[in-house]
């Protein structure tokens, strides 16, 4: 059996021991590196050396979990965890092949492989996490809105809804001023979930016209929406540039902190257990390094496990890595209010969400074709795609790129190894990768992952059919 004691290895994982173990001493290192080493066999993995990337939130949590506890090195892996700029340079590096891998929108890989902005076919057999998002108003907004919100007991009762910010935003036009909102990214999550948020209100989010080369997503809009990376949303609503935003943790929490603003409801309350970030690799990558993929992959569901067992207690061991500045860099109270299963709206009125941050129950890690299919649903309904689509458009775009085969690979060992239960996972020899059709929707919709177009003929606001952007 080969063994690979290069620097670089040596270097990672004398990186990770010292966080953890400062006074370890350089032999205990050396024979880390070695029975890491062994248990994998060499000649298995097409590459040993990996750089990921992800953007400071905290639902890169399994990719920083299976760094810490070790899994990637159980794999034979030696990885190296990057932040990055913002989401474009996250995905222009994973197909320059500057990363091997990275954290990402649910809706990335799905828009690079139809072409919408960058082109490239990127492929997920990974699931991040389940929720995780929330909509936050400046101070300002949220008194105007907030006397149209009911109350019981002197507190606002939630879910509050996008209804009570119409009057608001309408006044905003009546006067003939901008109604601006910030998202992070044009096909991420946090998009779609703000725009369906406002569209149940009856506030156009307005469209995306690709084809007649506008891409600012704002025609015919009544509060127009702009990118704005994640870090960046509070400084941002501070300065007034914005007067809400749609971003993951700790970026509302931190407006609460901070008290520059309100979150007024969570995506878990848009669309209960929505799938939120992916692990996505370059198509080509995934087909030439299949054993390598196939390690990553198992040790971000160990890690994803870990997270969803032992109670608070890996829950704020979890927050106190992520705050580290290496990670995401927000004071250890911030992230833990909505890691350890609260979540607080205005100041003081902190609330307990148990399943704002899912990463493991409900099958989480899984990646559905129906998750696929809903994203790619709004996509078309935004105008991100242009025409009409079948139905079996849609689902054949999701199996091209949301690889639940690949998951089934992965977990099967876990389960041959006894480091996971069989039931722990999806029965794969009758998942289809659909889920039932869900109805936990803000607007009370049902959606059916098998009838897109079915599914965009009940909305009022969006397109559908035969429906095109003039």
């Amino acid at each position: 059996m080969k063994i690979k004691l290069d620097w670089i290895s040596l270097a990672n994982a004398g990186q990770r021991l010292k966080r953890s173990l400062p006074a370890v001493t350089a032999g205990v290192v050396l024979g880390l590196m070695v029975g890491a080493q062994q248990s994998a066999q060499a000649g298995d993995l097409e590459k040993e050396d990996l750089k990921f990337g992800f953007i400071k939130l905290t639902d890169m949590a399994p990719l920083a979990i299976a760094y810490e506890k070790g899994y990637f090195e159980d794999e034979g892996l030696y990885v190296t965890l990057e932040p990055q700029a913002n989401w474009k340079v996250l995905l222009d590096r994973v197909i320059d092949g500057e990363l091997d891998g990275a954290h990402m929108l649910a809706g990335q890989p799905l828009g690079a492989t139809i072409g919408f902005g960058t082109k490239a076919h990127i492929i997920t057999a990974f699931s991040m996490d389940l929720n995780g998002n929330g909509i936050t108003v400046s101070n300002k907004i949220w008194e105007q809105m907030k006397k149209h919100v009911p109350h019981k007991d002197g507190k606002p009762v939630h879910p509050i809804k996008a209804d009570y910010l119409k009057p608001v935003v309408d006044k905003y036009i009546e006067e003939g001023k901008p109604f601006n909102m910030g998202m992070v990214f044009p096909v991420s999550t946090h998009n779609y979930e703000l725009r369906y948020w406002l569209a149940a209100g009856g506030i156009h989010p307005g469209y995306y016209a690709p084809d007649k080369g506008d891409i600012t997503g704002q025609i015919d809009a009544d509060a127009l929406l702009s990118v704005t990376p994640p870090p960046q949303m509070p400084s941002t609503m501070e300065a007034g540039t914005i007067y809400g935003y749609c971003v993951g943790e700790p970026w509302n929490q931190q407006a609460v902190f901070k008290g520059i603003g309100v979150p007024v409801i969570t995506d878990y309350e848009i669309w209960k257990n929505n799938p939120e970030k992916v692990f996505g690799v370059s198509s080509a990558w995934a087909t030439k390094n299949p054993n390598t993929h196939k390690a990553v992959l198992k040790a971000l569901i160990r890690a994803a496990m870990w997270l969803d067992s032992g109670g608070l207690e890996n829950r704020k061991e979890a927050a106190k890595i992520m705050s580290r500045p290496e990670y995401v860099g927000a004071d250890y109270e911030v992230i833990a209010n909505s890691m350890t299963g609260t979540f607080e709206y205005e100041k003081g009125d902190k609330r307990s969400v148990p399943d704002f941050n899912v990463f493991f129950r409900y099958n989480a890690t899984y990646p559905y074709y129906s998750d696929a299919v809903w994203y790619l649903s709004q996509m078309r309904r935004w105008g991100q795609i242009a025409g009409q689509k079948p139905d079996s458009w849609y689902t054949d775009m999701a199996k091209k790129v949301y690889r639940p085969d690949l998951y089934a690979e992965a977990a099967k060992e876990l389960i041959a190894e006894g480091k996971a239960q069989a039931s722990d996972f999806p029965d794969f020899a009758t998942e289809t990768g659909f889920r039932p059709p869900q109805s936990e929707f803000i607007d009370g919709m049902t959606y059916d992952g098998t009838k897109p177009n079915d599914y965009l003929a009940k909305f009022s606001i969006g397109l559908k059919g035969k429906d095109t952007v003039d």
